[in-house]
């Protein structure tokens, strides 16, 4: 069993920060990609930023300055910094793991989602 949980989403005004964290945890040998994806409604879920395990990340160019991804390999957690948070990224932000599992190989395993809105 392999589980995301995901905090850290709210209600903030235009202009301000959010961080998002998402931690997992279960049987798993080992994390590689992790990142966030988001969704708004009627739009097709888009990716917003992702991390190897190595540390390379990879932005949109949409959140690119404005939006920070870490991890910690040791906790097997991951972090996404949102500054300067604009209407448009308002949306359910979806974290996600490409983990191997004993006996299941490697597969992607999806956070809850976490919703986000930025409005005045």
């Amino acid at each position: 069993q392999v589980q995301l949980v995901e905090s850290g989403g709210g209600l903030v005004q235009p202009g301000g920060s959010l961080r998002l964290s998402c931690a997992a945890s279960g049987s798993f040998y080992s994390i590689y990609t992790m990142g966030w994806y988001r969704q708004i409604p009627g739009k097709q879920r888009e990716l917003v930023a992702s991390v190897t395990h190595s540390g390379t990340t990879n932005y949109a160019d949409s959140i690119k300055g404005r939006f920070t991804i870490s991890r910690d390999n040791s906790k097997n957690t991951m972090s996404l910094q949102m500054n300067s948070l604009r209407p448009e990224d308002t949306a359910v932000y979806y974290c996600y793991t490409q983990m191997g599992v004993v006996g299941k190989g490697v597969n992607t395993y999806w956070g809850q989602g976490t919703q986000v809105t930025v409005s005045s």
